[in-house]
């Protein structure tokens, strides 16, 4: 129970801060962006390390960025399904998570941590 306070704890003051952060740019909605996955990322990082220790938290650190590089190509996938109008949206909604998914699965084959 005390590591669950802990980590809800350490989570609000690391998103709150990163919010907090993120208000200086325009537009207001990387607030949002800014605000939650870096935030979570860098609690999750820093327990997992007390707890587990260094590789652990390397395997970790890899897979988000995995993740994250993932989620560009998937955002660049969204700007390319949305400029097609004869796409149906759920046609593009599978595309752009097909592409999330294959570029974090290549990236994670590539680098994978031994």
């Amino acid at each position: 129970m005390n590591e669950l306070i802990l980590r809800f704890a350490l989570g609000g003051a690391a998103v709150s801060l990163f919010s907090a952060c993120a208000e200086l740019f325009k537009p207001k909605t990387f607030s949002g962006i800014l605000g939650a996955a870096p935030a979570v990322a860098l609690v999750s990082l820093g327990l997992t390390f007390v707890q587990r220790g260094n590789s652990v938290v390397r395997n970790h650190a890899v897979g988000m960025i995995c993740g994250g590089l993932g989620f560009l190509a998937y955002s660049y996938a969204c700007i390319s399904t949305t400029a097609n109008s004869r796409l149906p949206v759920w046609a593009g909604a599978v595309i752009c998570w097909a592409v999330w998914f294959l570029v974090a699965a290549a990236a994670w084959v590539a680098v994978r941590p031994s």
